[in-house]
Parts: structure tokens; sequence; C-alpha cells
């Protein structure tokens, strides 16, 4: 059952309104997320990148071109807090390290998660984006490395489905990795495409 538009509202403003990391965001806090109660995909993936930081909207860079391109979604459904869910594993841009972005602040998800998750139906379809969203969810794989993890994909279904980031090494690592546009990219984009199809009654 979908929760209230009230009840998400007051979740976002919260989640807007966070500052426990403060100390630790040299940009500063900004809290990125998309909910709503009639979600039928979360995807959780990393955290924001800093031109989704000056942007304010999740996945608006190239490595979210890419995720599109991979599901098969389209800018107008993915943008859709009603179809779509983007709950990354930190809800702000952690700032960056040496040869690329720091990890997820460690105080997000348990701060946030449950709470977040709980407000969407129980029977979405989640992709997991990268090492962090499946070290956090897959407690299975954790003796597995990602590449094994998305190539074990159907292991973890149907509730979850485990992908790379869309980062532009991924480009690199699927010329490695050719099984993943021959098996899992398919597979990936039936399953959002069933997730997202109206609920079908049959006649009594």
């Amino acid at each position: 059952m979908a929760a209230s538009e009230p009840a998400v509202a007051e979740l976002l403003a919260e989640i807007r309104a966070c500052r426990v990391c403060a100390p630790h965001l040299k940009a500063g806090p900004r809290p990125i997320v998309q909910l709503g109660g009639g979600a039928r995909i979360v995807i959780i993936g990393q955290a924001p990148g800093s031109k989704v930081h000056a942007s304010g909207e999740p996945w608006n860079d190239a490595s979210g071109d890419r995720l599109r391109e991979w599901t098969g979604l389209d800018r107008q459904t993915f943008y859709d807090p009603e179809r779509v869910a983007l709950v990354p594993m930190g809800f702000c841009y952690p700032g960056a390290g040496n040869g690329g972005d720091l990890p997820p602040r460690p105080e997000c998800a348990p701060l946030w998660h449950a709470r977040a998750l709980a407000v969407l139906p129980a029977d979405c379809l989640t992709l997991l984006v990268g090492g962090y969203a499946q070290a956090a969810y897959l407690p299975a794989a954790k003796s597995l490395n990602m590449t094994e993890t998305v190539r074990r994909f159907a292991d973890f279904g149907p509730a979850y489905l485990p992908l790379p980031h869309p980062a532009w090494r991924s480009a690199i690592w699927m010329k490695a990795n050719p099984w993943y546009e021959a098996e899992v990219l398919p597979a990936l984009r039936a399953a959002v495409r069933g997730a997202l199809s109206p609920v079908r009654i049959s006649p009594a």
C-alpha cells in the first residue's frame, strides 16, 4: 500500500533539512533524493557527484545518462517519483578524494534508508548500483567482488538486481566483460518493464 502524499512530503522535508554530516562535507550538505509512495523501482546508488550537487537533480550527469540507457528508461519516467525512487547510499556529495569522489558518508544510510524504503511498495524492484549498495543490501555476496556479484545477478532476483556503477570507467569494464551487455542488460530492461507494467487483474 502506497504511503500518503503528506507522509512522503514530511519525510522528504526531514531528509532535506538533515545536517548530521555537515562537519565532514566541504561543499556543504545538500541531500538529494527522489521518493514517491507509488514508485515501483528504487535505485540505490552511491552518492551525488559534484555536478549533481550543483544542480540538485539526482543522476543529472553522464553517469545518469548511461544508467538510463542501461535500464531503457527515458528521462520523464526516470524523474517521475511515483514510478522511480532514487535513494543513494549517501544523500550528499561527499567531496573529492584521490582519484575520484570520497565514499558515501557512513551516517546517512543507517539514518534514513529504512524510513525511505518504508514509504515504497514492498514488492519494488531494487537496482543496486555499485559496490557500496551491494555490500549493504546483499550480505550473501559478501565474499564476492562487484564483477562476480553482477555476473551472478540472477541469484539475487527478483527483488534485487546488482549493477556496476555507470561512471566513465564502466565502458572499459564492459569491454572486458562482454557478458554484461549480452546477458545482464536484456534481463535488466525486462525487469524494469515488468516492474512498471500496470497490474492486470484476471476477469472473474
